[in-house]
């Protein structure tokens, strides 16, 4: 049986059809990149999908190689509203049928309440405006209805005692989130961990992290830090990764003292204890 390849993003699919396009025209990267006013690196980063042409760009693409148009309509539907180091995550996690995600401090983005993500993208930005948090708010929402099927994908996940503990947005915003949560798991759409304190040190202690099975490709990991992040597809580090979650959930308490801990947490946030 054939090792299954890495699961591919709307990006990858636009890159590799312009490199076929290109090629059929009989060009060279360096030829494309004179056409479209740039360079042949820049050239090859469209063909890898690790970045996309400005609309002007594609533009150009299409006339350099002749087709009418296809690469600057294809960009309208590849616009993506997140920054670029989540942008393929965002699509892998639509295709994806097992996610395991592990949260160092804060509660993922697919977890989030609209309270608690307005008080996250609140407190790293100096200046903003109401309607700029609204439309952050909204994006974030819109990955919430992952969780909208009965079923699929099957999501773990484990938290770090520390998320339950620090209090994002306020004790009414903090108990609305953990109560949520405790809410998704006793319904069955939702596995829910938690790592004590009194654990100590653990396997992923370091980072957050999320790993993504899916039905017709080989799995992947993602870590992510302050305005980075890195998608993993070498096998040799998506097993490392899942070997490291497979460490600390094992030291994780079990799913009713998981819950039991995150509905006291909530009701200490609720009433000021923390």
């Amino acid at each position: 049986m054939s090792e299954r390849q890495k699961p591919r993003t709307q990006r990858e699919k636009y890159g590799e059809e312009l490199r076929l396009r290109r090629a059929a025209a009989g060009l060279t990267q360096e030829e494309l990149g004179e056409l479209v006013v740039c360079s042949p690196t820049l050239i090859s980063h469209f063909e890898a999908g690790r970045r996309l042409p400005k609309p002007d760009d594609a533009r150009r693409i299409d006339r350099a190689v002749k087709t009418d148009g296809f690469f600057e309509r294809w960009l309208e539907d590849l616009d993506s509203k997140y920054v670029d180091h989540f942008a393929a995550v965002a699509e892998l996690e639509q295709q994806a049928t097992l996610i395991q995600q592990f949260a160092l401090s804060l509660v993922p983005g697919v977890l989030q309440t609209d309270g608690y993500a307005r008080a996250v993208f609140r407190s790293y930005r100096p200046n903003y405006t109401a309607e700029e948090l609204d439309e952050l708010v909204v994006i974030r929402t819109k990955r919430r209805r992952l969780l909208d099927g009965p079923s699929q994908p099957v999501v773990w996940t484990l938290f770090d005692e520390s998320v339950l503990r620090r209090r994002v947005g306020g004790p009414q915003v903090m108990a609305e989130q953990l109560h949520k949560i405790a809410d998704l798991a006793e319904a069955g759409r939702l596995r829910l961990h938690v790592l004590p304190y009194g654990v100590g040190a653990h396997a992923l202690q370091q980072s957050y992290l999320t790993l993504m099975n899916f039905a017709d490709a080989a799995p992947v990991a993602y870590v992510e830090a302050f305005l980075t992040g890195h998608l993993m597809d070498d096998p040799a580090l998506v097993t490392a990764s899942e070997t490291s979650y497979a460490l600390a959930l094992s030291d994780a308490l079990s799913q009713q003292e998981s819950l039991a801990l995150v509905r006291a947490a909530a009701e200490e946030h609720a009433h000021g204890q923390q």
